[in-house]
């Protein structure tokens, strides 16, 4: 099971906690998670990516073992803790302003 870690607004939106797991088949990927994530919550679908071209949606990063994934190819691996679930993949939402 991959543990996925989601924002205050998603996790509300799903009626979750801080964190789900979702099973994930062939390789651990940032688009085979979403897939996984969408497919057990639809609620969650366009809120991550957008609906036409599922690219991440601007104020949404990616984050695994202290790294930030976000611009990092959809299907490229993810690291092999998050694929055994000792870590999580993160959601976070960015902040911007001034």
């Amino acid at each position: 099971m991959i543990r996925v870690a989601l924002p205050y607004h998603l996790r509300n939106l799903a009626r979750v906690g801080e964190e789900v797991e979702v099973a994930v088949n062939g390789p651990v990927t940032q688009r085979s998670v979403l897939d996984a994530l969408e497919s057990r919550y639809p609620v969650l679908c366009g809120t991550i990516r957008e609906h036409g071209t599922a690219r991440r949606r601007a104020y949404l990063r990616f984050f695994a073992c202290a790294e930030d994934l976000s611009h990092e190819p959809p299907d490229a691996l993810l690291p092999d803790a998050v694929a055994s679930g000792d870590e999580p993949f993160m959601i976070i939402g960015a902040i911007s302003g001034g």
